[in-house]
């Protein structure tokens, strides 16, 4: 088994794998045009030339990143790769300088043993505020955030409409 770089011929298949988990709520869905427009964030997982794995890195800033979409095919579990997955994920994480990587799962046991901590979700604004508040399960979240890293003390968060701002001057 080994990880590379998604490429756009690489996105159907990534697709098959995430709505393989989505069906059941263990992955948010993700539309194949959502996967075509950031295949460049996701690494895939390959075993004699074909897919098995992906996972993907949203990069917020410097002082954030998140780890998002890990998936093995099912018939391929326990073998590894979602722990090769993570540390490539990783890997590129350090290549851009990231202080803090997050997650967010409901199988903590194994990122606690590739070195994540629990954390408040609310300690990750960024993360929050582009995908939890319009996410269906907000208010009935069953899923344990993670951290590895130093967790950030400042969010880059949208800028408001320069019309509003307009506006209320």
């Amino acid at each position: 088994m080994r990880t590379r770089d998604a490429r756009l011929p690489d996105a159907e298949r990534i697709h098959q794998l995430i709505a393989t988990y989505s069906g059941d709520g263990t992955l948010l869905p993700r539309t194949l045009a959502e996967i075509c427009e950031n295949v460049r964030d996701f690494t895939v997982l390959e075993d004699s030339g074909e897919i098995i794995g992906c996972g993907a890195l949203h990069l917020y800033g410097p002082h954030l990143a998140e780890i998002r979409s890990i998936t093995v095919d099912p018939s391929r579990q326990r073998g590894g790769g979602g722990s090769l997955l993570v540390k490539a994920l990783l890997g590129q994480s350090r290549k851009h300088k990231v202080s803090c990587i997050c997650l967010f799962t409901r199988t903590p046991e194994f990122f606690a043993h590739l070195g994540f901590s629990l954390a408040q979700r609310e300690d990750l604004p960024d993360k929050m505020h582009k995908d939890c508040f319009v996410c269906p399960r907000f208010h009935r979240c069953d899923e344990v955030a993670m951290v590895r890293g130093e967790l950030p003390r400042f969010a880059i968060l949208p800028e408001p409409d320069r019309w509003l701002v307009k506006l209320q001057v």
